[in-house]
């Protein structure tokens, strides 16, 4: 789907980052990965593509300009243009409810996860113009429409990225750049893994069954798993969604439906 074509990813880690890399390069992507750790860039390039011949990596925080300007020049310099941007970079601690939530995380939330999420577009969308289009694919949360732990601030803040990337679609698209977001419940990979495990662990049962209490109603009865995510932000990355803009589509095994 992405043959000759140029990908960044941030927030490159061991959960949907990695499998958005894995499965650019698998579609036939050349791929920038962006990640705050550089053991985990060296890593991913040694395992994933260790002759460099496809994949480029470049330590970047979202929240820094001067980084996602460089980052932008190293997916420009390496590959010639950039056709799209996976936005998967986040902060996701933030939790507590009223009475209880450090309003701190809160505003690191929204520094982040919304304007880190355009601080890393403005150089990305300039090249994608200057290139003759490309494809924006932001990740969401289904916590924005269906509460599942005490995660508000998370949650607002996904959901204020929803809002942006309406007003993305309709701003970028006379630049032929598509703005689109997916949007995952619980992703079966190491994060929820460990969560799982933890859980089981505490309650002294065993994890199929902690695994059951979260998703035995789910219409597939099953949890989605994170690279599955992945393959549908590859769909959008791609031509076969070159008329789809300012949309939101979750991966979900059918656990909330709309």
């Amino acid at each position: 789907m992405l043959q000759g074509k140029t990908v960044i990813v941030t927030g490159v880690g061991t959960g949907l980052g990695r499998e958005c890399v894995t499965a650019a390069l698998r579609e036939g992507a050349n791929v920038v990965v962006a990640a705050r750790t550089p053991e985990t860039l060296d890593a991913l390039a040694a395992e994933l593509d260790p002759g460099g011949e496809r994949l480029a990596t470049r330590p970047t925080d979202i929240t820094d300009p001067e980084g996602c300007a460089a980052l932008v020049d190293l997916a420009l310099d390496r590959f010639g243009r950039i056709d799209a941007l996976v936005q998967v970079a986040a902060y996701e601690y933030v939790f507590g409810g009223l009475h209880k939530t450090d309003f701190a995380d809160w505003r690191t939330a929204f520094e982040t996860n919304v304007i880190g999420a355009l601080t890393v577009l403005r150089p990305v969308a300039e090249a994608m113009r200057d290139g003759g289009g490309g494809s924006v694919v932001l990740i969401g949360s289904q916590s924005m429409f269906k509460p599942a732990m005490a995660q508000a601030g998370y949650a607002a803040s996904k959901g204020a990225l929803l809002s942006t990337m309406y007003y993305l679609a309709d701003e970028l698209g006379a630049d032929n750049i598509r703005c689109n977001m997916v949007v995952p419940s619980w992703m079966w990979g190491p994060p929820v893994q460990m969560l799982v495990s933890g859980k089981a662990q505490h309650k002294g049962i065993s994890e199929e069954e902690v695994l059951h209490d979260l998703v035995g109603d789910f219409p597939l009865g099953r949890m989605t798993e994170d690279g599955e995510v992945a393959d549908v932000v590859m769909f959008f990355a791609s031509d076969l969604a070159k008329a789809v803009t300012g949309q939101h589509l979750m991966v979900n095994a059918g656990e909330l439906m709309r």
